[in-house]
Parts: structure tokens; C-alpha cells; sequence
């Protein structure tokens, strides 16, 4: 139990330090990430935070100003 709310706090401490990426490096790592896993089809997209979407949100950058927003299979490669 101790272990997992250590661990809690130590990713919600990490969290800022992300935010401070700039967006193309942070999508470079998350496209390296997701393709490690298999995923042959996808696309990254980087977006205002305040633009409202149903994709997955995978990342902030830029000081928390933009999004990295995630979209999985063929639709999203045709884009």
C-alpha cells in the first residue's frame, strides 16, 4: 500500500516536468513509445489545451499551453 501511494506521488510530482517538454519533443518520444508496442497505424496530433476533442489526450507540452492528442487505425493515417 505504502509502495503505491509513493508511487502515486512520485508520477503526479513527474507530471509538471512533462508539461515543460517542448510538443515536438514529446511527440517524437510518444511516437517511438506507441510504435515499440506494435502500433503500425496512428497519428499524434498537437493541439491547443482548450481545443475540446473526443481523442485520447497522451501528453502536455509547452508549459502546459498544447496537447498531444492520440488517434488509432486507418482513419487516422488517411488524415
Amino acid at each position: 500500500m505504502k509502495a503505491t501511494v509513493l508511487f502515486a506521488a512520485l508520477a503526479l510530482a513527474a507530471c509538471p516536468a512533462f508539461a515543460k517538454k517542448s510538443c515536438e519533443e514529446l511527440k517524437t518520444e510518444l511516437e517511438a513509445k506507441i510504435t515499440s508496442h506494435g502500433v503500425k497505424t496512428f497519428t499524434l496530433t498537437i493541439v491547443p489545451k482548450d481545443e475540446k476533442t473526443d481523442l485520447r489526450v497522451v501528453g502536455t507540452c509547452d508549459g502546459g499551453a498544447k496537447k498531444i492528442i492520440y488517434q488509432r487505425g486507418a482513419a487516422a493515417a488517411a488524415k
